[in-house]
Parts: structure tokens; C-alpha cells; sequence
């Protein structure tokens, strides 16, 4: 009889791990080994061969890695997956192996401005170009798209102006031309958005962020097809090495386990947060994928379980204001991550994007007076006391 298929909930405590294969261990172990011994030499010819299953190196494959990477493939519905040292790790290894030198990537209309550098880096040293596209339409999509288009970036919600893509319109066109398309799924992690469920190819996560949760540990993941993801792993992972600690591998697997709980949690704090920014005085405009008056509205609804524990807003004022306000703060910490217990707050213009031209910015809908709030797990009536106090002071 064929095994039920579990819950998510159940799935991202129980999938890809067997205790019968470690010991009878609870909880995956830790294997803290650089290397792998062999039987014979016949089996160290065999395994690096590729006729043998089984680990040779850590940098090439390590059990409490494998396990975290067979947990995200089932969790992202994709055929495989692989962990890397940070997010750009794992941005960099799939930009390079999707790409070669006079190839062209399309972008949607805002990006995290670490992969901005990327993307101009490719472009200066390897002739690789990339232009941005709102990506508002099958109209704009298939029109932004080159002859020598070799993949479709796309964040979703885009980091910080929280704008939203339509992954199944996306995936559609794309596919009619055999154009992979890659989607960044930090801001939402597998429980609120599946992009490979909507056609899409391959799957980005910052680990560090929603999927380790606790602030402790730089990661990064790619999950997709597994003839995709074997070649990464034999060539940009491999090659240049930006391969995941066992020890960040093991304690993303204990963060995991708590993701549903999570993100249930942030979810619902930034929904109250939501409503008392939305209508203060000092707020000129908020981004907040669940704002029924948000443009995006109707995608959120369509692509996304709930509309995550972000939100952007433009404080009325300067540059200076928008500092000022920060700096009164006293609960929320000032900090250009995400995704942790803390609720935290930045200034993309000065911060997380302050690479990006401010030209570009400007296109990108990043103002001086824009802020991103991480809403964290704390009684979200104490985030609000500590929003209000700060307000008073501006």
C-alpha cells in the first residue's frame, strides 16, 4: 500500500531522515569530519568514480548536510537540493552554472543588493548582462526577455518594496522558451510559497533567515531537479567551495523542526503591526503583501499561504528623519537580517542596498525615507509600544 503523504508540519520534523540508518538517534547526529575513510583502495576508486554510493570528502557530501538537503527538497517539492556557506553561495553557484560569457539574465524589478554586486560583477568581468523587469504582465515579461535570455531571477516578495511576481504567469511564458526560472523564496520559506509547485525550475533560500530562525548561522539553499542540481554539485559548489559546515548543516536542522510555529507567529504580528502603521499620522506609505489595497493583493492571495512577517514603510520626512526614528528605538534592533525572534529594523537605502546606484534605487521604488521591519515573535503589543514611542520622538 503506498505510504500517506504527511502534513507539512509533520513533514518539516519527520522527511528526510531515518533514525534506523544512524544509531537509532533521535536527533540527526553531527558528523564533524573533514574526510572519509575507505575500506580498500578499490572502494576509494569506485566512490570517486561515481559507481559507489557513499562520502568521501565533507566538501563533496557529509550525512548531517545530506540530511538538511534531502529535508528542503521534499519541503520545496523539488527532486533535490544543496547547502551552501551563505545565500550569495548559493545565488553565485546557480547564476554561474545557468550562464556562460555573452548570455543574458533577466531580473525582476528589485533584487537584495548583494545580488545586484553579482549581477554587475558578471556583467564587467564575464560579459554576462541583466536588465530588470517589473514583471507586471505576460505583456512586460515577454517583451524584457532576449534572444539570449539564459535565465529568469526572480525575488518574490522583492526585497524591500515587498512588490510580488506572478510565478505561474512566469513560469508559462519561460517555459514556452525553455528558460529556467529561478525564484529567491527567502522572504516566504516553503511554508508560505512552493514557486517549483508553480512551474518553476529552481528554488533559492537565504538559510540564515526563516529557516534557521535563531541569528546563528550564515546558510544557503538551491533545491530544483536533480540532473540540475548533480551538476552544481559536481562544478560551481565543488570547484569554487562555498559548501554549508555539518555543524550550521545540524543547526538548521534544529531550527527547521519549528518553522510552521514560526511563521504562523510572524505572520500573525505583522498583520497587527499592519494595521497600526497603515493609519499613523507620521507614516506616508506602507508595502505589506497583505494590504488588501496593495497592487499585488490578488497574486498574494493566489500564490502565497499568508502574507509573511515583513513590512516597508516610508516615514514622513528625510533621510535624517527616517535615522532619527531608528536610532529612538528601543525593543526592535537595528540589524539587516531577517526572519529572527528579534523584530528588526534597517535602512535599505544606507544598508542592505547601499551598493545599488541611487538612480537605480529610485527605479527599484527604495526611497531614503524607506524602512524594513522584520516583525519578530515577541507580544506584538510590545513591538507597537516600541514603534509608538519612537514616532513621539520624531
Amino acid at each position: 500500500m503506498e505510504k500517506k503523504k504527511a502534513r507539512f508540519e509533520t513533514e518539516v520534523i519527520h522527511a528526510g531522515y531515518s533514525n534506523d540508518e544512524h544509531q537509532g538517534s533521535l536527533v540527526p547526529p553531527l558528523y564533524q569530519t573533514s574526510t572519509f575513510t575507505f575500506a580498500n583502495a578499490e572502494q576509494g576508486e569506485r566512490r570517486f568514480a561515481g559507481k559507489e554510493e557513499g562520502f568521501i570528502y565533507s566538501r563533496l557530501g557529509n550525512p548531517t548536510v545530506k540530511i538538511l538537503e534531502n529535508k528542503m527538497a521534499v519541503l520545496e517539492k523539488g527532486e533535490a537540493a544543496l547547502a551552501f556557506s551563505s545565500g550569495m553561495a548559493a545565488v553565485s553557484a546557480v547564476l554561474m552554472a545557468l550562464t556562460k560569457t555573452g548570455d543574458h539574465i533577466l531580473c525582476s524589478q528589485g533584487v537584495y543588493g548583494c545580488t545586484f554586486g553579482l549581477m554587475e560583477l558578471l556583467k564587467d568581468k564575464y560579459g554576462i548582462g541583466h536588465n530588470f523587469s517589473l514583471m507586471d504582465s505576460k505583456e512586460t515579461l515577454e517583451n524584457d526577455i532576449l534572444p539570449n535570455t539564459a535565465c529568469i531571477y526572480i525575488e518574490t516578495p522583492i526585497n524591500p518594496t515587498m512588490k510580488l511576481v506572478d510565478l505561474e504567469m512566469a513560469a508559462r511564458i519561460a517555459s514556452e522558451r525553455g528558460i529556467p526560472v529561478v525564484v529567491d523564496n527567502t522572504f516566504c520559506s516553503p511554508y508560505l510559497q512552493t514557486p517549483i509547485e508553480l512551474g518553476c525550475d529552481i528554488v533559492i533560500h537565504s538559510a540564515t533567515k526563516y529557516i534557521c530562525g535563531h541569528g546563528d548561522v550564515i546558510a544557503g539553499l538551491v533545491i530544483g531537479k536533480k540532473e540540475f542540481i548533480e551538476t552544481v554539485s559536481r562544478t560551481t559548489q565543488k570547484d569554487i567551495g562555498g559548501i554549508i559546515s555539518p555543524f550550521d548543516a545540524w543547526l538548521l536542522l534544529r531550527g527547521i523542526k519549528t518553522l510552521p510555529v514560526r511563521m504562523d507567529r510572524h505572520s500573525a504580528n505583522a498583520a497587527h503591526l499592519f494595521e497600526f502603521l497603515r493609519s499613523h499620522e507620521k507614516v506616508d506609505s506602507i508595502y505589506f503583501p497583505g494590504d488588501p489595497e496593495h497592487l499585488d493583493y490578488e497574486i498574494m492571495k493566489k500564490q502565497m499561504k499568508q502574507p509573511g512577517g515583513l513590512i516597508s514603510f516610508t516615514i514622513k520626512g528625510t533621510k535624517e528623519t527616517a535615522q532619527k526614528f531608528i536610532n529612538h528605538l528601543q525593543l526592535i534592533k537595528i540589524a539587516v537580517s531577517l526572519g529572527d525572534a528579534e523584530t528588526l529594523i534597517q535602512h535599505p537605502a544606507t544598508m542592505t542596498h547601499a551598493v545599488v546606484p541611487e538612480e537605480e534605487r529610485r527605479k527599484m521604488g527604495i526611497e531614503n525615507t524607506l524602512l524594513r521591519l522584520s516583525v519578530g515573535l515577541e507580544a506584538w503589543e510590545d513591538i507597537r509600544e516600541d514603534l509608538e514611542q519612537a514616532f513621539d520622538k520624531i
